[in-house]
Protein backbone atom coordinates (compact mmCIF):
# COMPACT_ATOMS: atom_id res chain seq x y z
CA UNK A 1 0.00 0.00 0.00
CA UNK A 2 1.64 3.04 -0.98
CA UNK A 3 2.86 5.86 2.16
CA UNK A 4 -0.06 7.98 2.63
CA UNK A 5 1.01 11.47 1.31
CA UNK A 6 0.94 14.62 3.06
CA UNK A 7 -2.31 15.77 2.50
CA UNK A 8 -4.22 12.58 4.38
CA UNK A 9 -1.97 13.89 7.86
CA UNK A 10 -3.78 17.46 6.90
CA UNK A 11 -7.00 15.61 6.82
CA UNK A 12 -6.82 13.85 10.05
CA UNK A 13 -5.26 17.03 11.89
CA UNK A 14 -8.74 19.12 10.62
CA UNK A 15 -10.78 16.13 11.63
CA UNK A 16 -9.22 15.97 15.41
CA UNK A 17 -9.95 19.89 15.81
CA UNK A 18 -13.64 19.18 14.28
CA UNK A 19 -13.60 16.23 16.59
CA UNK A 20 -12.48 17.97 19.48
CA UNK A 21 -14.73 20.56 18.99
CA UNK A 22 -17.91 18.51 18.74
CA UNK A 23 -17.19 16.95 22.11
CA UNK A 24 -15.87 19.78 24.20
CA UNK A 25 -19.72 20.73 25.27
CA UNK A 26 -20.38 17.31 25.59
CA UNK A 27 -18.57 16.94 28.81
CA UNK A 28 -21.12 15.97 30.94
CA UNK A 29 -22.44 12.45 28.41
CA UNK A 30 -21.16 9.17 29.44
CA UNK A 31 -18.34 8.33 29.07
CA UNK A 32 -18.84 5.15 27.33
CA UNK A 33 -20.93 7.62 25.06
CA UNK A 34 -17.66 9.22 25.00
CA UNK A 35 -15.37 6.78 23.71
CA UNK A 36 -18.12 5.27 21.13
CA UNK A 37 -18.26 8.88 19.48
CA UNK A 38 -14.38 8.50 19.28
CA UNK A 39 -14.35 5.21 17.65
CA UNK A 40 -17.18 6.17 15.13
CA UNK A 41 -15.50 9.15 14.50
CA UNK A 42 -11.87 7.46 13.84
CA UNK A 43 -13.60 5.40 11.43
CA UNK A 44 -14.80 8.61 9.26
CA UNK A 45 -11.43 9.98 9.21
CA UNK A 46 -10.05 6.23 8.32
CA UNK A 47 -12.73 6.36 5.13
CA UNK A 48 -11.80 9.89 4.19
CA UNK A 49 -8.02 9.37 4.46
CA UNK A 50 -8.43 5.89 2.31
CA UNK A 51 -10.74 7.69 -0.39
CA UNK A 52 -8.23 10.63 -0.99
CA UNK A 53 -5.23 8.14 -1.64
CA UNK A 54 -6.75 5.52 -3.39
CA UNK A 55 -10.50 6.45 -5.15
CA UNK A 56 -10.11 6.41 -9.13
CA UNK A 57 -9.77 10.09 -9.06
CA UNK A 58 -8.53 12.83 -7.00
CA UNK A 59 -11.78 13.77 -4.55
CA UNK A 60 -11.57 17.24 -2.78
CA UNK A 61 -11.79 16.65 0.62
CA UNK A 62 -14.50 19.10 1.32
CA UNK A 63 -16.84 17.46 -1.34
CA UNK A 64 -16.39 14.32 0.49
CA UNK A 65 -17.20 15.91 3.99
CA UNK A 66 -20.04 18.16 2.17
CA UNK A 67 -22.06 14.80 1.31
CA UNK A 68 -21.17 13.23 4.72
CA UNK A 69 -22.59 15.92 6.59
CA UNK A 70 -25.94 15.89 3.89
CA UNK A 71 -26.01 12.06 4.56
CA UNK A 72 -26.06 12.78 8.32
CA UNK A 73 -28.87 14.95 8.07
CA UNK A 74 -30.85 13.02 5.78
CA UNK A 75 -30.62 9.67 8.21
CA UNK A 76 -32.15 12.07 11.10
CA UNK A 77 -35.44 12.96 9.40
CA UNK A 78 -37.09 13.88 6.19
CA UNK A 79 -37.28 17.92 7.27
CA UNK A 80 -33.28 18.07 8.57
CA UNK A 81 -30.74 19.01 5.49
CA UNK A 82 -27.38 21.23 4.83
CA UNK A 83 -27.98 23.72 2.98
CA UNK A 84 -24.70 25.59 1.01
CA UNK A 85 -24.26 29.13 0.98
CA UNK A 86 -26.55 28.75 -2.50
CA UNK A 87 -29.21 27.04 -1.17
CA UNK A 88 -29.19 28.86 2.04
CA UNK A 89 -29.97 31.76 -0.11
CA UNK A 90 -32.76 30.24 -2.18
CA UNK A 91 -34.74 29.59 1.15
CA UNK A 92 -34.07 33.03 1.68
CA UNK A 93 -35.64 34.22 -1.39
CA UNK A 94 -38.70 31.70 -0.57
CA UNK A 95 -39.83 33.66 2.16
CA UNK A 96 -39.03 37.34 1.56
CA UNK A 97 -39.54 37.69 -2.60
CA UNK A 98 -40.70 35.98 -5.11
CA UNK A 99 -39.08 33.49 -7.49
CA UNK A 100 -39.74 32.03 -10.77
CA UNK A 101 -40.42 28.55 -10.95
CA UNK A 102 -43.32 25.65 -11.37
CA UNK A 103 -44.73 26.19 -7.78
CA UNK A 104 -44.66 22.87 -5.90
CA UNK A 105 -43.58 21.35 -2.57
CA UNK A 106 -42.11 18.27 -2.66
CA UNK A 107 -40.70 15.74 -0.08
CA UNK A 108 -38.18 12.68 -0.47
CA UNK A 109 -40.45 9.45 -0.49
CA UNK A 110 -38.97 5.76 -0.78
CA UNK A 111 -35.71 7.65 -2.49
CA UNK A 112 -37.55 9.17 -4.66
CA UNK A 113 -38.93 12.97 -5.98
CA UNK A 114 -42.30 13.29 -4.37
CA UNK A 115 -44.87 16.20 -4.80
CA UNK A 116 -46.29 17.15 -1.51
CA UNK A 117 -48.50 19.99 -2.92
CA UNK A 118 -48.79 22.05 -6.09
CA UNK A 119 -49.24 25.72 -4.69
CA UNK A 120 -52.28 27.20 -6.59
CA UNK A 121 -51.85 29.20 -9.40
CA UNK A 122 -48.66 28.44 -10.57
CA UNK A 123 -47.69 26.58 -14.04
CA UNK A 124 -47.87 23.53 -11.77
CA UNK A 125 -51.50 23.66 -10.46
CA UNK A 126 -52.23 24.75 -13.68
CA UNK A 127 -51.05 21.56 -15.82
CA UNK A 128 -52.63 19.22 -13.29
CA UNK A 129 -49.73 18.34 -10.92
CA UNK A 130 -51.03 16.62 -8.21
CA UNK A 131 -49.96 15.62 -4.30
CA UNK A 132 -48.54 12.06 -4.27
CA UNK A 133 -47.27 12.45 -8.02
CA UNK A 134 -43.84 11.13 -8.37
CA UNK A 135 -41.10 13.08 -10.25
CA UNK A 136 -38.87 10.93 -12.11
CA UNK A 137 -36.81 13.26 -14.50
CA UNK A 138 -36.21 16.35 -15.19
CA UNK A 139 -35.67 17.59 -18.43
CA UNK A 140 -34.87 13.73 -19.33
CA UNK A 141 -32.31 13.66 -16.60
CA UNK A 142 -33.31 11.05 -13.75
CA UNK A 143 -34.23 12.25 -10.15
CA UNK A 144 -33.03 9.16 -8.64
CA UNK A 145 -30.75 10.07 -6.03
CA UNK A 146 -30.93 13.51 -6.61
CA UNK A 147 -31.31 15.63 -2.99
CA UNK A 148 -34.01 18.43 -3.14
CA UNK A 149 -32.26 21.09 -3.34
CA UNK A 150 -30.75 20.44 -6.60
CA UNK A 151 -33.91 19.46 -7.99
CA UNK A 152 -35.29 23.07 -6.66
CA UNK A 153 -32.24 24.72 -8.56
CA UNK A 154 -33.63 22.50 -11.75
CA UNK A 155 -36.85 23.49 -11.88
CA UNK A 156 -36.01 27.28 -11.35
CA UNK A 157 -35.19 29.37 -14.18
CA UNK A 158 -36.02 32.19 -15.47
CA UNK A 159 -39.31 33.58 -16.22
CA UNK A 160 -40.33 32.22 -19.34
CA UNK A 161 -38.38 29.12 -19.80
CA UNK A 162 -39.08 26.02 -19.80
CA UNK A 163 -38.79 22.50 -17.98
CA UNK A 164 -40.35 19.31 -19.28
CA UNK A 165 -41.02 17.20 -15.86
CA UNK A 166 -41.44 13.51 -16.02
CA UNK A 167 -44.44 11.61 -13.70
CA UNK A 168 -45.81 9.25 -13.03
CA UNK A 169 -48.91 8.40 -10.91
CA UNK A 170 -50.56 5.53 -9.57
CA UNK A 171 -52.90 3.73 -12.31
CA UNK A 172 -51.17 5.08 -15.00
CA UNK A 173 -49.65 2.48 -17.13
CA UNK A 174 -46.62 5.25 -17.89
CA UNK A 175 -44.68 8.26 -16.91
CA UNK A 176 -45.92 11.42 -18.97
CA UNK A 177 -43.75 14.29 -19.32
CA UNK A 178 -45.26 17.86 -18.68
CA UNK A 179 -43.45 20.54 -20.27
CA UNK A 180 -43.71 23.51 -18.20
CA UNK A 181 -43.47 27.23 -18.61
CA UNK A 182 -41.51 28.94 -16.08
CA UNK A 183 -43.07 31.97 -14.02
CA UNK A 184 -43.02 34.10 -10.94
CA UNK A 185 -44.55 32.60 -7.74
CA UNK A 186 -45.55 35.40 -6.10
CA UNK A 187 -45.29 36.58 -2.51
CA UNK A 188 -48.93 37.11 -2.34
CA UNK A 189 -50.83 33.81 -0.36
CA UNK A 190 -53.89 35.47 0.63
CA UNK A 191 -56.56 35.42 -2.07
CA UNK A 192 -60.51 36.39 -0.98
CA UNK A 193 -63.73 36.69 -2.59
CA UNK A 194 -67.49 37.14 -1.69
CA UNK A 195 -69.48 33.51 -2.06
CA UNK A 196 -72.44 35.34 -1.74
CA UNK A 197 -73.82 38.51 0.22
CA UNK A 198 -72.35 38.25 4.20
CA UNK A 199 -70.26 35.01 3.24
CA UNK A 200 -67.04 35.22 2.32
CA UNK A 201 -63.84 33.28 1.32
CA UNK A 202 -60.38 33.42 2.32
CA UNK A 203 -57.91 31.29 0.72
CA UNK A 204 -54.46 31.11 2.18
CA UNK A 205 -51.61 29.02 -0.07
CA UNK A 206 -48.47 28.88 2.41
CA UNK A 207 -46.95 30.90 5.05
CA UNK A 208 -44.87 33.52 3.75
CA UNK A 209 -43.50 36.72 5.63
CA UNK A 210 -46.32 39.14 4.36
CA UNK A 211 -49.25 36.82 4.92
CA UNK A 212 -50.59 38.21 8.04
CA UNK A 213 -50.09 41.68 6.49
CA UNK A 214 -52.25 40.37 3.67
CA UNK A 215 -54.79 38.57 5.47
CA UNK A 216 -55.50 41.93 7.30
CA UNK A 217 -55.99 43.97 4.50
CA UNK A 218 -58.24 41.10 2.55
CA UNK A 219 -60.68 40.95 5.60
CA UNK A 220 -60.72 44.27 5.91
CA UNK A 221 -61.67 44.83 2.29
CA UNK A 222 -64.04 42.07 2.82
CA UNK A 223 -65.78 43.97 5.98
CA UNK A 224 -65.95 47.40 3.60
CA UNK A 225 -68.21 45.70 1.01
CA UNK A 226 -70.95 44.23 3.73
CA UNK A 227 -70.73 42.85 7.04
CA UNK A 228 -69.88 39.21 7.61
CA UNK A 229 -72.25 36.66 8.64
CA UNK A 230 -69.61 34.05 8.01
CA UNK A 231 -66.16 33.88 6.68
CA UNK A 232 -64.79 30.04 5.18
CA UNK A 233 -60.98 30.19 5.38
CA UNK A 234 -59.44 27.37 3.23
CA UNK A 235 -55.93 25.97 4.00
CA UNK A 236 -56.22 23.29 1.69
CA UNK A 237 -53.07 21.99 -0.48
CA UNK A 238 -51.45 24.97 2.00
CA UNK A 239 -47.79 23.13 2.54
CA UNK A 240 -46.90 25.22 5.61
CA UNK A 241 -44.08 28.10 5.51
CA UNK A 242 -42.98 30.78 8.45
CA UNK A 243 -44.53 29.56 12.09
CA UNK A 244 -44.63 33.30 13.48
CA UNK A 245 -47.47 33.65 10.63
CA UNK A 246 -49.63 30.79 11.55
CA UNK A 247 -49.52 32.35 14.97
CA UNK A 248 -50.38 36.03 14.20
CA UNK A 249 -53.19 34.18 11.22
CA UNK A 250 -54.52 32.50 14.34
CA UNK A 251 -54.70 35.50 16.60
CA UNK A 252 -57.18 37.27 14.51
CA UNK A 253 -59.58 34.60 15.18
CA UNK A 254 -58.97 34.17 19.23
CA UNK A 255 -59.74 36.75 21.91
CA UNK A 256 -57.62 34.53 24.00
CA UNK A 257 -56.18 31.49 24.98
CA UNK A 258 -52.95 29.41 23.78
CA UNK A 259 -52.26 28.83 19.98
CA UNK A 260 -49.19 26.17 19.47
CA UNK A 261 -46.85 25.23 22.06
CA UNK A 262 -43.16 24.19 20.84
CA UNK A 263 -41.22 21.73 22.95
CA UNK A 264 -37.62 20.26 22.30
CA UNK A 265 -34.67 19.18 24.30
CA UNK A 266 -33.48 22.30 25.32
CA UNK A 267 -35.34 24.62 27.77
CA UNK A 268 -35.25 27.23 25.00
CA UNK A 269 -36.89 25.58 22.31
CA UNK A 270 -39.94 25.23 24.87
CA UNK A 271 -42.56 27.99 24.41
CA UNK A 272 -46.07 28.60 24.45
CA UNK A 273 -47.60 31.14 21.72
CA UNK A 274 -50.95 32.74 23.27
CA UNK A 275 -53.31 34.72 21.31
CA UNK A 276 -53.11 38.59 22.37
CA UNK A 277 -56.02 40.61 23.90
CA UNK A 278 -55.65 43.82 21.49
CA UNK A 279 -55.67 44.26 17.51
CA UNK A 280 -58.37 43.29 15.31
CA UNK A 281 -60.45 40.85 15.87
CA UNK A 282 -63.45 38.97 13.73
CA UNK A 283 -65.49 36.88 15.77
CA UNK A 284 -67.92 35.79 12.75
CA UNK A 285 -68.70 31.67 12.72
CA UNK A 286 -65.91 29.98 11.00
CA UNK A 287 -65.35 27.21 8.79
CA UNK A 288 -62.04 25.94 8.13
CA UNK A 289 -61.06 23.59 4.62
CA UNK A 290 -58.14 21.05 4.81
CA UNK A 291 -56.81 18.04 2.80
CA UNK A 292 -53.61 16.11 2.87
CA UNK A 293 -51.80 18.92 1.26
CA UNK A 294 -52.33 20.97 4.35
CA UNK A 295 -49.55 20.44 6.27
CA UNK A 296 -47.25 22.48 9.17
CA UNK A 297 -48.15 26.29 9.37
CA UNK A 298 -51.90 25.17 7.81
CA UNK A 299 -52.41 22.60 10.63
CA UNK A 300 -51.67 24.67 13.28
CA UNK A 301 -53.80 27.11 12.06
CA UNK A 302 -56.47 24.59 11.88
CA UNK A 303 -55.70 22.93 15.32
CA UNK A 304 -56.19 25.99 17.41
CA UNK A 305 -59.02 26.85 15.60
CA UNK A 306 -61.15 23.33 15.87
CA UNK A 307 -59.85 23.14 19.94
CA UNK A 308 -60.94 26.27 21.17
CA UNK A 309 -64.54 25.40 18.73
CA UNK A 310 -63.78 28.49 16.93
CA UNK A 311 -64.50 26.57 13.58
CA UNK A 312 -65.74 24.10 12.17
CA UNK A 313 -62.84 22.01 10.22
CA UNK A 314 -64.16 20.59 7.20
CA UNK A 315 -62.40 18.10 4.46
CA UNK A 316 -59.71 14.98 4.73
CA UNK A 317 -57.34 14.21 6.80
CA UNK A 318 -54.24 16.45 6.79
CA UNK A 319 -50.49 15.90 6.29
CA UNK A 320 -48.95 15.29 9.57
CA UNK A 321 -46.08 17.38 10.16
CA UNK A 322 -45.92 18.48 14.01
CA UNK A 323 -42.30 19.25 13.89
CA UNK A 324 -40.53 22.63 14.11
CA UNK A 325 -37.11 23.19 11.96
CA UNK A 326 -34.52 25.78 12.72
CA UNK A 327 -32.68 27.81 10.47
CA UNK A 328 -28.91 27.61 12.01
CA UNK A 329 -26.26 29.72 9.77
CA UNK A 330 -22.76 28.55 9.44
CA UNK A 331 -19.83 30.82 8.90
CA UNK A 332 -18.93 29.61 5.60
CA UNK A 333 -22.18 30.84 4.46
CA UNK A 334 -24.33 27.67 4.74
CA UNK A 335 -26.71 26.48 6.78
CA UNK A 336 -28.78 23.96 8.96
CA UNK A 337 -32.32 23.56 8.72
CA UNK A 338 -32.45 21.07 11.92
CA UNK A 339 -35.75 20.01 13.53
CA UNK A 340 -35.37 21.05 16.92
CA UNK A 341 -38.86 20.49 18.53
CA UNK A 342 -42.30 19.21 18.02
CA UNK A 343 -45.06 21.53 18.20
CA UNK A 344 -48.73 20.58 20.07
CA UNK A 345 -52.15 22.30 19.41
CA UNK A 346 -53.76 24.12 22.34
CA UNK A 347 -54.57 20.71 24.09
CA UNK A 348 -51.39 19.44 24.51
CA UNK A 349 -51.93 16.94 21.78
CA UNK A 350 -49.05 16.50 18.47
CA UNK A 351 -50.18 15.92 15.35
CA UNK A 352 -47.09 14.23 14.25
CA UNK A 353 -47.36 11.39 11.83
CA UNK A 354 -51.61 11.75 12.45
CA UNK A 355 -52.42 14.93 11.30
CA UNK A 356 -55.92 17.02 12.09
CA UNK A 357 -58.65 15.02 11.80
CA UNK A 358 -61.92 17.49 9.90
CA UNK A 359 -64.82 17.90 12.36
CA UNK A 360 -66.90 16.59 9.32
CA UNK A 361 -65.39 14.26 6.78
CA UNK A 362 -66.42 15.77 3.24
CA UNK A 363 -64.21 13.65 0.40
CA UNK A 364 -63.54 15.73 -2.79
CA UNK A 365 -65.56 15.63 -5.79
CA UNK A 366 -63.80 12.83 -8.09
CA UNK A 367 -64.84 15.14 -10.98
CA UNK A 368 -62.36 17.84 -9.46
CA UNK A 369 -58.93 16.79 -10.90
CA UNK A 370 -57.41 19.90 -9.23
CA UNK A 371 -58.61 18.52 -5.45
CA UNK A 372 -60.00 14.85 -5.71
CA UNK A 373 -56.54 13.50 -5.32
CA UNK A 374 -55.06 10.63 -7.73
CA UNK A 375 -55.65 8.01 -5.36
CA UNK A 376 -51.84 8.13 -3.77
CA UNK A 377 -52.63 10.26 -1.08
CA UNK A 378 -48.90 11.33 0.71
CA UNK A 379 -48.91 11.88 4.45
CA UNK A 380 -46.01 12.77 7.07
CA UNK A 381 -46.13 8.94 8.35
CA UNK A 382 -45.40 7.71 4.68
CA UNK A 383 -41.71 9.05 4.55
CA UNK A 384 -38.59 7.33 5.91
CA UNK A 385 -37.41 8.29 8.98
CA UNK A 386 -40.11 10.45 10.51
CA UNK A 387 -40.03 11.27 13.89
CA UNK A 388 -42.82 9.35 15.43
CA UNK A 389 -46.21 11.07 17.70
CA UNK A 390 -45.07 10.98 21.39
CA UNK A 391 -49.15 11.82 22.48
CA UNK A 392 -51.14 9.10 23.26
CA UNK A 393 -53.48 8.94 20.89
CA UNK A 394 -57.03 11.07 22.98
CA UNK A 395 -60.83 9.66 22.80
CA UNK A 396 -62.51 11.74 20.46
CA UNK A 397 -66.02 11.78 19.22
CA UNK A 398 -66.35 10.30 15.47
CA UNK A 399 -66.31 13.06 12.85
CA UNK A 400 -69.56 13.63 10.60
CA UNK A 401 -68.88 12.26 6.87
CA UNK A 402 -71.18 14.36 4.52
CA UNK A 403 -71.71 11.52 2.25
CA UNK A 404 -70.32 10.41 -1.00
CA UNK A 405 -69.88 13.61 -3.28
CA UNK A 406 -72.70 12.65 -5.45
CA UNK A 407 -74.45 12.55 -2.22
CA UNK A 408 -74.05 16.35 -1.71
CA UNK A 409 -77.02 18.13 -0.82
CA UNK A 410 -78.63 19.93 -4.13
CA UNK A 411 -77.46 23.39 -4.57
CA UNK A 412 -80.07 26.68 -4.24
CA UNK A 413 -80.62 28.55 -7.25
CA UNK A 414 -78.46 31.32 -6.11
CA UNK A 415 -75.19 29.38 -6.02
CA UNK A 416 -71.84 29.67 -8.48
CA UNK A 417 -70.40 27.81 -10.52
CA UNK A 418 -67.68 27.28 -8.36
CA UNK A 419 -69.63 26.11 -5.18
CA UNK A 420 -71.46 23.54 -7.66
CA UNK A 421 -68.01 22.50 -8.80
CA UNK A 422 -66.52 22.61 -5.02
CA UNK A 423 -68.36 20.21 -2.82
CA UNK A 424 -66.39 20.53 0.16
CA UNK A 425 -66.20 24.01 0.07
CA UNK A 426 -70.36 24.33 -0.69
CA UNK A 427 -70.41 21.73 2.57
CA UNK A 428 -68.44 24.24 4.37
CA UNK A 429 -70.92 27.22 3.14
CA UNK A 430 -73.95 25.26 3.91
CA UNK A 431 -72.49 24.36 7.58
CA UNK A 432 -71.36 28.56 8.13
CA UNK A 433 -75.09 29.30 7.18
CA UNK A 434 -76.46 26.91 9.45
CA UNK A 435 -73.87 28.90 12.55
CA UNK A 436 -75.02 31.89 11.23
CA UNK A 437 -78.84 31.38 11.65
CA UNK A 438 -78.07 30.15 15.02
CA UNK A 439 -76.60 32.99 16.60
CA UNK A 440 -72.79 31.46 16.99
Amino acid sequence: MPTPSPRRFLSLAALLLLLAAFLAPSAGRASDEVEQTYKNLEIFANVLSIIQNYYVEEVESQTVIEGAVKGMLLDLDPHSSYLTPEDFKELQVETQGSFSGIGIEMTIKDGVLTVVSPIEGTPAAAAGVLAGDRLLQIDGETTKDMNMMEAVKRLRGAQGTTVTITIHREGWPEPRDYPLTRDVIPIYSVKWEVLEPGYGLVRITNFQTNTATDLAAALKEMTNSGPIKGLVLDLRNNPGGLLDQSIRVTDFFLDKGAIVSTRGRLRDQNAEYTARSFGEKYSAPMTVLVNEGSASAAEIVAGALQDHKRAVIVGTQTFGKGSVQTIIPMDNGAGLRLTTARYYTPNGTSIQAKGITPDVVVAAAATDPAKSGNGQVLREQDLPHHIENDTPSRQEETPETAGSPDQAPKLPATDTRKLAEDNQLHTALLILKNLAGRGK
